[in-house]
């Protein structure tokens, strides 16, 4: 079980494991270097750990864990300096361990992991025995489990013993209850095709009254083209008799004339009066002058089209903010990682920020900047520049889901304008009635002030 590879026969350094090391203990040790990170400098940090030192220990262990188990394999010297970390941290464990009796009621996994890392003596039976504990622990665990798993499973068996022995004597109350309601049916549907049959009977006599009454019908239509006819004959008369009348009154100047064309006369005053009270002006506009056509020295259509913005024109993002009750929504990193990527989150953050608040100013529209939660490694202390909402997404929601919260809680008709180049987030927030711009256009407005 134990080999020594240049060292004396007392010598800890020199014992080597013939089996890979238990995962117990594998975390524990994990966790001791992470742990003695924070009383190392960077220079005294294998260079493959170097870009670890500033993350948290918890961070650090689940995301440097292999490269730290390989270099406290590989590098005695970053292993001898976690040791002396560890002694200070717990200096009760290390001395037990190197006066060979460790502690009865220490955990067995932290003894081997300390004794992996200090490297007493017999520090490899002290791991070997640690990870025979630990599989004993889990094939007790796992036996315990199998057997409550079983006491259940027996349990619920007899529950759908029970359960199934009143759903059967449920069904059969419910099947003799469709057989009656069976029977009850049939007997309705026999009356009902009886029903049927006097309804049959019914129908044609109703179709031989009423093939009757079309006959009737037709004769007395007949009889009504006819006296149309002679009422038509009468009414030309009758006309004729008329054209006479009108044409001799118009002779005679009848007194009904006259009072016609005083009565038009007085309206006609009427109006003009009217008119001058209102003190409408003259007619400017004619008719011809609506219809659509190019004038001469005017712009033709092709020349009004040609002058119309592009849709990187920062312009465009004036006449949005422009309109009434305007609020604009921006991708925070989407924005600073497309103009200065370089650039710490942080000062991203608040070279952003004031940006913003400078077009806020200038505008009056209202403005709101979400950032991505997961980028934090830390909470932010951050104090909002005035005119500027800052918003952070929570723990498993995303800064696009929550752009597309904001869009959806707007009242339907509110300009919204939503900044970012991820087409993802265009589509969902034109969807939403939002009008969507690209992080470039943001960037092209910011440069010119």
């Amino acid at each position: 079980m134990v080999e020594t590879a240049g060292g004396g026969p007392g010598d800890g350094a020199a014992e080597v494991l013939d089996r890979p090391l238990p995962e117990g203990v594998r975390r524990r040790v994990v966790q001791i270097v992470s742990d003695g990170f924070g009383g190392l400098t960077v220079t005294e940090l294998p260079a493959q750990l170097r870009q670890y030192a500033r993350f948290a220990p918890n961070r650090r262990a689940k995301f440097a864990g292999n490269a730290m188990a390989a270099a406290l394999e590989g590098d005695t010297l970053f292993r001898q300096r976690i040791g002396e970390q560890f002694r200070e941290a717990q200096p009760e464990l290390a001395a037990a361990l190197d006066s060979g009796a460790p502690p009865p009621a220490a955990d067995p996994l932290d003894v081997a992991a300390a004794a992996y890392v200090l490297r007493p003596t017999g520090w490899v039976k002290l791991v070997t025995a640690a990870g025979e504990e630990a599989q004993r622990a889990d094939a007790e665990r796992a036996d315990e489990e199998s057997r409550a798993e079983l006491e259940r499973l027996r349990a619920e068996l007899v529950e759908a013993r029970d359960h199934t022995r009143a759903e059967t004597e449920r069904l059969r109350a419910e099947l003799d209850s469709a057989k009656k309601e069976a029977e009850s049916l049939q007997r309705k549907l026999r009356a009902a095709l009886s029903d049927i049959k006097r309804g049959e009977a019914a129908m044609r006599k109703v179709h031989t009254e009423i093939e009757a009454v079309r006959a009737e019908s037709h004769a007395q239509v007949s009889a009504a083209e006819s006296e149309t006819r002679r009422l038509k004959a009468r009414l030309g008369e009758v006309e004729a008799a008329l054209e006479a009348t009108r044409r001799a009154a118009r002779e005679g100047r009848s007194v009904e004339d006259m009072r016609v064309r005083l009565l038009l006369d007085t309206v006609l005053e009427a109006a003009q009066g009217l008119r001058r009270e209102l003190a409408l002006p003259p007619v400017s506009v004619r008719p011809a002058e609506t219809v659509d056509a190019v004038e001469p020295g005017r712009m033709t259509p092709k020349d009004i089209a040609a002058r119309a913005l592009s849709e990187n024109d920062p312009a465009i993002l004036d006449q949005l903010l422009a309109l009434p009750q305007a609020h604009l929504v921006v991708d925070g990193y989407n924005v600073t990682k497309t103009g200065y990527p370089q650039m710490p989150l942080e000062k991203q953050r608040l070279r952003l920020l004031g940006q913003l608040s400078q077009l806020a100013a200038q505008t009056n529209a209202e403005v709101t900047c979400v950032f991505d939660g997961a980028e934090l490694a830390a909470p932010v202390l951050l104090a909002p520049p005035r005119g500027v909402r800052v918003l952070f997404s929570k723990p498993g929601v995303t800064a696009d889901e929550l752009i597309r919260q904001l869009v959806r809680a707007e009242p339907p008709g509110r300009p919204v304008i939503v900044a970012s180049t991820d087409r993802e987030v265009a589509d969902g927030v034109a969807k939403a009635g939002a009008r969507p711009v690209a992080s470039a256009v943001l960037l092209k407005r910011f440069s010119r002030g």
